[in-house]
């Protein structure tokens, strides 16, 4: 028998309280935001999940009667996090069409969603200076939410997730 969205959802809240006890103790985080955030984009904004190692994309969604290819990267970022945050990387010569940034708190709770569309990806990658940037393609937090756009917000206690998408994700 398949496992169930249900099955898999309380196998990852089971690995979000083993993550939070295992940074608790050594300080290290335990590398689950990818999965947290590839579940958790599908189950909020209506993604069908890729299978795995699909290259260049991690999900699929329907718009405008195309198909449309998403990268999903998940970031934890705890209050006390230093600045310049980034993501990691984006590989222009995959095929993919857009990027989701699943935001966490310390908790593996989502916080936001963003999405930003390939071409101004694209264009901030090959912007000059950066060899983070450059070279890996990985584009900084700020930066990724400066050339992209919330499309999901969680209420005001992170335990309540929105049930509601903006517009851009209704899209």
């Amino acid at each position: 028998m398949a496992p169930t969205r249900q099955d898999v959802e309380l196998l990852l809240i089971q690995a979000k309280n083993l993550a939070k006890r295992y940074r608790a103790l050594t300080g290290k985080p335990l590398g689950i935001t990818g999965e947290v955030a590839e579940f958790y984009a599908s189950k909020y904004l209506g993604l069908r999940l890729a299978p795995a190692r699909e290259p260049g994309y991690d999900a699929t969604m329907k718009e405008g009667g195309k198909t449309v290819r998403i990268q999903i990267k998940g970031r934890c970022i705890p209050k006390n996090a230093k600045p310049g945050q980034r993501l990691g990387t984006i590989k222009l010569e995959k095929n993919w069409d857009r990027v989701i940034l699943v935001l966490m708190d310390e908790d593996f709770e989502i916080t936001e969603i963003f999405q930003a569309e390939r071409p101004k990806i694209t264009r901030a990658l090959k912007v000059p200076g950066s060899k983070a940037r450059n070279e890996r393609g990985a584009l900084g937090v700020n930066k990724f939410k400066a050339i992209g756009e919330s499309i999901w917000k969680a209420k005001a206690h992170p335990t309540m997730p929105s049930t509601r998408r903006t517009k851009a994700a209704r899209r």
